[in-house]
Order: C-alpha cells, then sequence, then structure tokens
C-alpha cells in the first residue's frame, strides 16, 4: 500500500503551466464548410468573429500577459475577465457581461504516471464565436475537433452556444473517470481494511480524503454555473440548446452526489479501521491481563518461600521444592480453565 499511498496523496494535482510561447488556432465553420487555421495573430481575430460563420478560437497558454491584453482589447474582453483568466486559481464560476458569458472550470484528465492532471480551463462564449483560454496544449477536446471536420452531429448546423455547452460538458463528463477510479481505489483501501490493515493503510485513507476533499472543490462551485446556464436568462443560448444545458445541470448534481457518497464511505471506511485497531488492542490487553492475573497466584506463593525465616514449614522437606513448583503450576491451570468457561479466553 505504500506505492498507492503515495500517488492517492498527489491523485489530483496542479503543477504549473510551461512559460513557452502562446498559440492560438481557430476552427470557422458553418453547414457547408471547416477553416482551420494555427499559429494566428490576435489582430486578425474580430475579422473571424464577424463572420457568419460559428468560430472557436482556442488560445493554448495564459501566462503571457501583454497577449491576453491583446487578446481582450480585440474581441471586447473586460480587464477584469482577463485578470480572472491570468490567474489560474479561481473557482469555478459563471459571469454575464451581457454582450459575452465567461465561465472558468477545472479540466482534470489522465496523465502519464497514472494521476489526473488539473487545469483551469476559461470560456467565453460571445454571438457567433467561441473562446477557450487553456494553460497548456492538450485537452479533451479533439471528439469535437473530429465531429466539427467530419460534419457529424449537430455542430455544423448550430450556433456557438451549442458549441460552448459541448464544450462544457465534455469537461463535465471528464469528471465521471475520475469518479471512476476513485471507486477502484476505495475498494481496494476496503478489503486492505478487511483483511490486515496496517499504519500504510491509514495513510492510504487519509491520502484518499485528501484527494476527495481537492475534488469537491472542483466540483461543488460547477453547481452554480450549471444552474444559471439551465435557467437561460443570457441572450446568448437558445431556447433550443437549453434542453441541453440542462442535462449538463444533471450531470454535475450526478457527481456531486457521488464524491459525497465517496467521502462518506471513506469516513466508514476509516471508522472500520479505527475499530479494528481498538479492538485487536483488546484482544492484545486481554491476553496480558490474562497472564498477569495467572502470575498473581504465582508471585504471591514464590514471594511466601523466598522469605528468610529460621523456622519455615516445608522449606528443610525435602519435597518441599517440587510441592511448590507443583502447586504454581497447579494454580495456573485451575485458572485457565475457569477462564476459559467464562469465555474470557
Amino acid at each position: 500500500m505504500g506505492g498507492q499511498e503515495s500517488d492517492l496523496e498527489s491523485f489530483i494535482y496542479t503543477d504549473s503551466a510551461p512559460a513557452g510561447p502562446v498559440s492560438i488556432t481557430t476552427i470557422s465553420y458553418d453547414g457547408s464548410r471547416v477553416d482551420e487555421q494555427t499559429q494566428v495573430l490576435p489582430e486578425s481575430l474580430p475579422d473571424l468573429t464577424l463572420r457568419p460563420a460559428v468560430t472557436w478560437i482556442d488560445v493554448d497558454g495564459v501566462h503571457d500577459g501583454d497577449l491576453l491584453r491583446t487578446i481582450g482589447d480585440v474581441l471586447g474582453i473586460h480587464p477584469l475577465t482577463l485578470e480572472d483568466i491570468e490567474n489560474t486559481r479561481q473557482r469555478p464560476k459563471i459571469e454575464d457581461h451581457g454582450d459575452y458569458l465567461y465561465v472558468a472550470i477545472r479540466m482534470l484528465f489522465p496523465g502519464s504516471d497514472g494521476r489526473f492532471r488539473s487545469e483551469q480551463v476559461s470560456l467565453v462564449l460571445g454571438n457567433r464565436y467561441v473562446i477557450t483560454f487553456q494553460e497548456r496544449p492538450g485537452d479533451l477536446f479533439d471528439h469535437i475537433r473530429e465531429r466539427l471536420r467530419a460534419g457529424t452531429g449537430r455542430f455544423r448546423t448550430a450556433g456557438a452556444d451549442y458549441l460552448f455547452y459541448a464544450l462544457l460538458d465534455t469537461i463535465i463528463d471528464g469528471y465521471f473517470t475520475v469518479i471512476e477510479v476513485f471507486w477502484e481505489r476505495i475498494e481496494g483501501v476496503e478489503e486492505e481494511v478487511i483483511a490486515e490493515p496496517d499504519k500504510e493503510t491509514l495513510q492510504a485513507i487519509y491520502a484518499l480524503k485528501r484527494s476527495l476533499i481537492a475534488f469537491q472543490r472542483v466540483v461543488w462551485p460547477l453547481r452554480d454555473v450549471a444552474v444559471e446556464l439551465e435557467r437561460g436568462e443570457s441572450s446568448l443560448i437558445g431556447d433550443a440548446t437549453l434542453v441541453y444545458f440542462r442535462d449538463a445541470y444533471d450531470h454535475t448534481i450526478e457527481v456531486v452526489e457521488a464524491v459525497e457518497t465517496y467521502r462518506e464511505t471513506v469516513s466508514g471506511t476509516l471508522d472500520i479501521y479505527l475499530s479494528s485497531q481498538s479492538s485487536h488492542m483488546n484482544e492484545i490487553m486481554k491476553v496480558l491481563t490474562v497472564i498477569a492475573t495467572i502470575f498473581i497466584p504465582i508471585t504471591f506463593i514464590a514471594e511466601i518461600y523466598s522469605m528468610i525465616f529460621t523456622y519455615m514449614p516445608g522449606v528443610a522437606h525435602p519435597w518441599g521444592y517440587p510441592a511448590a513448583l507443583t502447586s504454581m503450576v497447579a494454580v495456573a491451570i485451575a485458572m485457565l480453565i475457569y477462564f476459559r468457561k467464562k469465555g474470557w479466553i
């Protein structure tokens, strides 16, 4: 369990983003065509957003504040929103600025070492565009890109609000993968507690609790985001897309309830571990108490015959020593038989 504990301790981790160049890619599409561009300059973004097509602007890297401000200036993003995008320790939240919606959410996806990497994704929904700001290249959106290229599903005929929903729903669906791994590890710890719990088992339980707390901080505020989107109060979200946001809300509630259930399960596992350790300690104390109780009369007999008197019955008798030993053994056997009948041993 030692190796498992060290993995669980940083099961969901947030590492520092690379300080490499920021890249901007765009996908513009409508019912008949798809236009992809890489290494797009910020100055060309307004022309893309003014097209009748829907445009997805993907920005990989948020560490260049000057570039973010340039993007904000050309697209009309408020400076406070840009500060939230650059600060990658935001709680999941939603802000309605009238001409655009801003959502901050954390994306979890498997790393190469079996752990889940956490990074902030900021999404901006405009009239005919969606902007995603990510800390680094690599995400969960490849299947969306493939469906846009292939023209399958509703993407090519729906508006920017549906793309916005699809990106959010993909991130939320990624949480279910984390939940499945959590459940597997919880089951492993439970089996360890029932079989042969030790100190490393306790460390693994506490590591699971810490990871679940970290996960809860990711998903708990997401309920408020899902509720506001599900209400459909923004003019940027059409009535036809509201039903999909209701589905995203249902998925969010499922994740939140699963995290709560798993936390209760881990707490119950900890109680079982502490009870088993307490029961084991009681068994040890019972054995030691029985041994000490048996030796009380034996010690009493030995102490009597260790007293130095000139005239003491049986001291000079040739069978005195064997008789004393025999009495000690007889007393011990009698006490063991008595304890057995009482069910104490």
